[in-house]
């Protein structure tokens, strides 16, 4: 309400929480997010293609990105068949990623265990679950909560061996085994461009929201050697960047 009240310009925002209460006080002042799930399942705009009102930016959903996460972690651990998916069902657009990444599974004959987090004192009750049911894999959703928690779901996988694969590569950089992520430094530089083209008198109506065009695969050949685990060659060969 202060930014509107000083009329600013464009409002820039990462998350979807910050569309929606930039939302509730202005219908004109122009508005660009850089990294929501999903923002059409959320409400923010209209489609992709015509997101309509004073709303555009980045939408971090691709299709196939679950899918893809899941199929390099079967690559790594073929004999697992129960996964252990952390995400966080009250995030915006959250409900459509597990979709997605539950469809993947079944398609690739994997059992998903669902463990909502809901918020940080959800953490350690989740990975109570995932011991007791007797998970063999373990992959996240692409959400702050589950990102904020990730030294104990790293620390969580070490401790117990399993495979896993994460939604975002600080995972993989802070001894996570791999991580499959859009490439957000080209998110953050396409959504700049966003607000180049709106200042330059485009309506956020009329810009599409603009869903990754780059990915990254990160694996990290320290933390496999630690747990024993074998990354076959050709999963290796896929790898944009290697932590050894």
């Amino acid at each position: 309400a202060q930014l509107v009240r000083a009329k600013v310009d464009i409002i820039y925002t990462a998350s979807a929480e910050g569309v929606s209460a930039a939302k509730g006080v202005t219908k004109t002042t122009p508005v660009v997010f850089a990294a929501v799930q999903d923002p059409v399942g959320s409400g923010l705009v209209d489609s992709l293609a015509r997101p309509g009102g004073n709303v555009t930016g980045m939408s971090i959903m691709a299709p196939d990105l679950n899918g893809k996460r899941l199929e390099l972690l079967k690559e790594v651990a073929p004999r697992a068949t129960k996964v252990a998916f952390f995400w966080s069902p009250a995030s915006p657009g959250a409900q459509a990623n597990y979709n997605d990444t539950l469809a993947a599974a079944k398609f690739l004959k994997l059992q998903l265990l669902s463990l909502e987090v809901r918020g940080s004192k959800d953490i350690e009750g989740a990975l109570e679950v995932a011991t007791k049911q007797r998970a063999q894999a373990l992959s996240t959703a692409p959400d702050p909560v589950i990102n904020n928690a990730r030294v104990e779901i790293v620390g969580f996988a070490a401790k117990h061996r399993l495979p896993a694969i994460y939604a975002a590569p600080e995972f993989a950089e802070n001894d996570g085994l791999m991580a499959y992520a859009p490439n957000y430094g080209d998110v953050w530089r396409r959504s700049a461009t966003l607000v180049d083209k709106i200042l330059k008198g485009t309506k956020p109506a009329d810009l599409p929201v603009e869903q990754p065009m780059k990915f990254e695969f990160v694996v990290n050949l320290k933390t496999a050697k630690q747990m024993a685990f074998e990354i076959p060659q050709w999963t290796l060969m896929k790898a944009d960047r290697v932590i050894k």
